[in-house]
């Protein structure tokens, strides 16, 4: 692919100065790592760890409360879940991540199988009219977690070689191509949240590689135009969204379909969060969660959950360290030297950006209804494994930050 200088501005001119050292490079090129000064401790990067242990913690919290009422939510399972993210994000932090930067064809082939394996006779287990877990013996599974970081990677991998500036339109749509081929794989199961969280975050990867504004912008527009197809095709021909799906975009729409059935999700979402007042009505005192009023409390919905039993302040407090979690990833960004590297963080930045508006978004009425879970305290073992094996990727980011050789 050609290879090209970071001479202009493009759409992503808002982090190019994330780009600004490494201009006619080559992708491959060597680096060193930068020697670390005290020990291990020294190789942690504290100031994105410590945000993330304590939302685990909290996501524990909130779990083990609505296990007192909730007999599908199971803390020790929940807490496996996390030690077993501990140690995958250990062997994250400690494997170099660099070695993945030549390897996009592989990181393809393995984005599509793990998408399509619940869709192979003998290994998917359906959950909620979805087919989209795997059985192993006594494991059970979602692939589409694991395919969201070899997403990151595979986008990451691609876009990096242009230095901070897509010159080409052919280049810019072979990036879209190729993020439209783990989307549609996805999309098969059928999984509409997590083809959305896919979406975001290659297109946040593509955006700050250097694509120009106007690609973008046209880019978007056919997005909503396709959107609106789907829609208009869905409401007379009941193809492609399923009814469920289509009444929450129809109640994200039209405010005054929350009294009906199909907006009674998000009504009872709402009571939660506004009943919960300034400090909560404390731990197992939830009547909308625990009276069993508020569907799906300790998965889609514990945010409404949590902001009933904590209050304002218990909610402030969780924004406040995914505040944290996140800008560390950002300044990282901001500090290392390598497109990959700087892609590679802009991708988990935005998986846990996208993830946390559209949770707490749809709580509270601003966002379409969707299954995305909460980052780090949504119920769910193999969401927590994946969630924390990302911040073990921006640890490995740390680790082997470079400088030119």
């Amino acid at each position: 692919m050609a290879q090209n200088s970071a001479g202009g501005v493009g759409f992503g001119s808002i982090v190019s100065s994330l780009f600004g050292g490494d201009a006619g490079k080559k992708p491959g090129a060597a680096h060193a790592r930068m020697p670390g000064k005290g020990g291990i401790l020294s190789e942690v990067y504290w100031a994105n760890l410590i945000p993330a242990l304590l939302l685990i913690a909290y996501g524990l919290v909130v779990v083990w409360s609505a296990s007192l009422s909730n007999v599908y939510a199971s803390l020790p399972r929940q807490a496996v879940g996390a030690v077993l993210g501990l140690v995958a994000a250990a062997f994250v932090w400690r494997y170099d991540y660099r070695a993945l930067a030549n390897m996009s064809t592989w990181l393809l082939v393995i984005d599509v199988v793990l998408m399509l394996s619940p869709r192979i006779p003998g290994l998917a287990s359906a959950a909620n009219g979805m087919t989209g877990w795997v059985k192993l013996g006594p494991l059970r599974f979602q692939p589409s977690e694991i395919g969201k970081l070899v997403t990151i990677f595979l986008m990451a991998s691609l876009a990096a070689q242009y230095n901070g500036r897509i010159k080409e339109l052919r280049d810019y749509v072979k990036l879209c191509g190729t993020l439209l081929v783990p989307f549609a794989a996805i999309m098969a199961q059928p999984d509409l949240g997590t083809g959305l969280i896919i979406v975001v975050t290659g297109a946040a990867i593509i955006i700050c590689a250097g694509a120009k504004r106007e690609w973008v912008l046209v880019t978007l527009a056919m997005f909503v135009a396709a959107c609106t197809l789907i829609v208009f095709c869905s409401i007379n021909f009941q193809f492609p969204l399923k009814q469920y799906q289509l009444n929450r975009l129809l109640v994200f729409a039209d405010s005054s379909l929350e009294s009906t059935s199909a907006g009674y999700n998000l009504q009872q979402a709402k009571i939660a969060v506004g009943s919960g007042g300034l400090f909560g009505k404390g731990v197992g005192a939830a009547t909308q969660s625990a009276g069993g009023f508020l569907p799906e409390n300790h998965t889609d919905f514990i945010f409404a959950r949590l902001a009933e039993e904590f209050g304002f302040v218990g909610a402030v407090a969780l924004l406040a360290l995914y505040a944290w979690l996140i800008y560390s990833a950002l300044a990282l960004a901001m500090r290392v030297d390598a497109p990959f590297a700087k892609l590679v963080l802009t991708g988990v930045i935005a998986m846990w950006s996208y993830q946390l508006l559209q949770n707490v978004g749809m709580c509270i009425g601003i966002m379409p209804i969707t299954g995305i879970p909460l980052p780090f305290v949504s119920y769910g073992s193999t969401s927590m494994v994946i969630q924390v094996a990302s911040v073990g990727i921006v640890q490995s980011v740390y680790l082997h930050r470079t400088k030119s050789a």
